[in-house]
This record gives structure tokens, C-alpha cells and sequence, in this order.
């Protein structure tokens, strides 16, 4: 397979220089053989910056090892190799009635991904972040050794695990938790909201109430309008489709188009177009692939950002002070003449995730995705982080390509705990970019197992 299939989605760095899969990787690991920072654990490439990129060493291509290992249909617990995509989860738990506790906006993620990653969804309010539902994992590090980790065995390396982006060994295999569901197809409704206040005064009811819940955000719409949206929700249906939705994606973006196709025009009429289509249907059913995983159905959709792909922000603001920062961030953007084509809002809860490291904590979290224009697109980013930081928050790591090491500090005050547990052999791009110009590691990685 070609380096450049190894790019991460944003497109927005170079992809990776050399590649190994997993069997090499682990005669390597087992051996001896491997140098320092020349390893990382590669999924399938849905992070969109450069925590999935190694550019001083290899990528371990991970998705060979996609074996569904055992699913226990009375409890839920299902154990797969790491390289096991979020798709095949999902297919092996529904015709049993489970679903997964967690899930990001796409099913094309790996299972080894979504623990490294953190990942969160539309239900952080109930369930919290998907580290919450690991019960164990099995972990080869460079000292040749293959560790069980679980929250009573290992338990230092598997809580480094779990948020760690890949940096404490390859995860050969883990069991989650699924989540019993009364159907796979979501009952949503929809309601209009006018302004960023109106949102907030109905935010918290909406997660009372509901299983998922998430905003669309007209990010361009300015003045009294400024922050109008919908505000989606939904729950399990109960009657509805106990089998997962198969086929490919029924729509495609077949080639590179020389620029970006998102620009305010048309995004303006995007905004219009979405927000009265879908605020006019109150109340529906909906199969579950439309509900979390709308852009899995237009295969390479991330092409239409142009040749220098996108940068994605996403941050987290602390609650009290969620009403001002988030109208903040979206005034910056609008300052700046930039367009984002998605813009999510979403209230975390107050669950901690296991992870040593996690990006989901309470308060309220806005996505932006933007054409990358160069200097003046870096420079909006910079502000953006800059308005985060100064109000308590935190920038997300794994979709970052740029943040500088100062952010990632202020996000991730306690970042040396996971320098420790580090294996020397992995390294990242985003993790010598940020921890790497931060300082010495402090202690040994060899420390790290119990």
C-alpha cells in the first residue's frame, strides 16, 4: 500500500513516509529489534491532523487485524482484534439488541482508534466517553512483553492506554462493554432555536430527556440571528431494525477538485437549504447510520475541502462561562470571513473517563471544520485556541494539525503523566510537535508496568 494512504483525513499534512504491517511490527517488538520513536499504531486513518502520523519512523498499518474474538450475548461484552472496525462492532452486537455505548461521527474508525482517541459521542451526558465502557485490553510494548491491562491488572498502563493516541504500545486486542438497546433505528425530533441563548436555555433539558442530543449551528448567520440552529435529539426507537445497514456508501467525491467547492457562498446556501429541511420535520424515525453517521454515506466527502485539505477545532469551555466563550469563538470565525461547513455544539457531562489523558470533561464543546487557506486560516485557529484557553478549556489533540505546544499545555496541564508511561519506541507527529518541545521525558517508560 502507498504512503499516501496513510494520510490522516484532514489531508492537511504529508502523509506517512513508510508503512509496516502489524506481523513485522510485532516480530520487531517481540524481538528487540526497534529503535526509539520509530513506531506508531495506525487505524484507518479518521483522525484528522497528525497524532496518527509518524514522519520520523513508520506507521503499523493496524486494519489486517480485524477479528470479532467473542461476543457474549447475555452481558454485552465483545472482544475483537484492535484493527476491528466500529462497523463490524455494531454488526456483530445488533442482532442480539446491543449497540454501543459510544460512538463518534463516523463507523469507520477502529476499535484500537476509538480507546487511543478517547472518542466521544452524543451521549457524553449519559454514558461519557468510550474509555468508560473498555473492560480490558492487551498490549504489546518494546520491551518484547505483551501486558493485560484492565482496571485492576496493569492498571497504570491501561488507564495511559486509554486516551494515550497510540504512544504506550501497540493494542493487539480489547473487550467493551456494549449497551443493550430496544432497536437500532432512532426515534428524533428536531426543534428550531433562534439564537446561541436559546440553545443554552434548552441544552440541558434536551440531555435530561434524551439519549443523544446535539446542535447544528448556522456558524455564518450574524446579529440577533447569531448561533440559530437546530437542536437534535433522539432514543432508541422501540420497534425498529434489529440488523445492521449494509452497502457502501451510496454517493461519492470521485476526484481532487483543484479547490475548495465549501466557500461562504455556497455555504450560505447550504445553511438556508439544511436548516429549513430539516427544521420542518418535527418528530421522526430514522435508521442509525443516518442518525450518527450522516457523512459516511458520500465516500471521500473530505475531497471537497480542496488540494490542502481542512483543519478542524474542536474545543471544550467549562459551563459557567459556555454562554460567552462559544458566542466568542463563533464571532471570531465570522470576523475572519471563514466558513465552516460543520459546526456542533454539544454538552458533555460531568462521567470521567478512565483515560490518564480524556477531551470530553464538563462543559460545552464546539466543532468547526475549515478549508485550509493558508496563513490567514492558521491565524483564525490561533485565536480560536486563544479565546479556549483564556476561558479554562482545552483544545482536542486528536483532531488538531497545528496547536502549538503552549495550548496543548494549557489544555493538558498533567500531559508529563503520560510522557512517563510512553514507550520509547512510539512516537507521533502531534506528540513531538507539542510534549517533544515541552521539555525531557519525566522517568522511565520502564516504570510504567505493574
Amino acid at each position: 500500500m502507498a504512503a499516501c494512504d496513510y494520510q490522516s483525513f484532514g489531508r492537511a499534512n504529508p502523509g506517512a513516509r513508510s508503512a509496516i504491517d502489524v506481523a513485522e511490527a510485532m516480530q520487531m517488538l517481540t524481538s528487540g529489534s526497534v529503535r526509539a520513536a520509530s513506531l506508531l499504531a495506525y487505524g484507518n486513518g479518521r483522525s484528522y491532523g497528525d497524532s496518527c502520523q509518524n514522519s520520523g519512523g513508520a506507521v503499523v498499518d493496524m486494519r489486517p487485524h480485524h477479528r470479532i474474538l467473542s461476543f457474549n450475548a447475555e452481558t454485552g461484552v465483545l472482544e475483537a482484534e484492535a484493527g476491528a472496525l466500529l462497523a463490524d462492532i455494531i454488526a456483530a452486537g445488533a442482532p442480539h439488541g446491543f449497540f454501543p455505548a459510544v460512538v463518534p461521527g463516523t463507523q469507520f474508525v477502529t476499535l484500537g482508534g476509538a480507546i487511543a482517541n478517547d472518542v466521544h459521542g452524543k451521549n457524553h451526558h449519559r454514558r461519557g466517553s468510550f474509555g468508560c465502557h473498555v473492560e480490558r485490553l492487551t498490549l504489546l510494548r518494546s520491551d518484547g512483553r505483551t501486558y493485560a491491562c484492565s482496571p485492576t491488572e496493569n492498571a497504570r498502563l491501561f488507564w495511559a492506554t486509554i486516551g494515550g493516541m497510540g504512544l504506550t504500545g501497540i493494542i493487539l486486542s480489547a473487550a467493551i462493554r456494549l449497551m443493550r438497546v430496544q432497536s437500532l433505528d432512532i426515534a428524533e425530533t428536531v426543534k428550531p432555536f433562534g439564537s446561541l441563548d436559546e440553545y443554552f436555555d434548552l441544552a440541558e433539558a434536551a440531555d435530561r430527556d434524551n439519549e443523544y442530543a446535539v446542535a447544528w449551528i448556522d456558524q455564518l448567520a450574524g446579529g440577533k440571528s447569531a448561533g440559530r440552529g437546530l437542536l437534535l435529539a433522539g432514543n432508541h426507537a422501540p420497534h425498529g431494525a434489529r440488523a445492521a445497514e449494509l452497502g457502501a456508501a451510496r454517493l461519492s467525491v470521485p476526484f481532487q477538485p483543484p479547490l475548495t467547492l465549501l466557500n461562504r457562498p455556497f455555504l450560505k446556501l447550504f445553511n438556508a437549504a439544511y436548516g429549513w429541511r430539516r427544521g420542518r420535520v418535527a418528530a421522526s424515525q430514522s435508521g442509525y447510520r443516518k442518525f450518527f453517521f450522516p457523512l459516511d454515506s458520500v465516500a471521500g466527502w473530505n475531497r471537497l475541502y480542496g488540494p490542502n485539505g481542512l483543519f478542524q477545532h474542536q474545543s471544550v469551555v467549562p459551563v459557567e462561562v459556555a454562554r460567552e466563550t462559544i458566542s466568542a469563538l463563533l464571532a471570531a470565525t465570522r470576523h475572519a470571513g471563514q466558513g465552516s461547513f460543520l459546526t456542533v455544539l454539544k454538552r458533555f457531562g460531568a462521567q470521567r473517563s478512565p483515560a490518564l489523558m480524556s477531551f470530553a470533561r464538563p462543559g460545552y464543546t464546539l466543532t468547526l471544520d475549515f478549508p485550509n487557506h493558508g496563513q490567514c486560516t492558521l491565524k483564525l485557529l490561533a485565536e480560536l485556541d486563544r479565546i479556549t484557553v483564556r476561558a479554562g478549556g482545552a483544545v482536542n489533540p486528536y483532531k488538531d494539525a497545528r496547536m502549538s505546544a503552549a495550548t496543548f499545555a494549557a489544555s493538558f496541564p498533567d500531559w508529563q503523566r503520560l510522557e512517563t508511561m510512553r514507550d520509547p519506541a512510539f512516537m507521533s507527529d502531534f506528540w513531538a510537535r507539542t510534549a517533544g518541545r515541552l521539555g525531557a521525558r519525566k522517568g522511565e517508560a520502564a516504570q510504567a508496568a505493574e
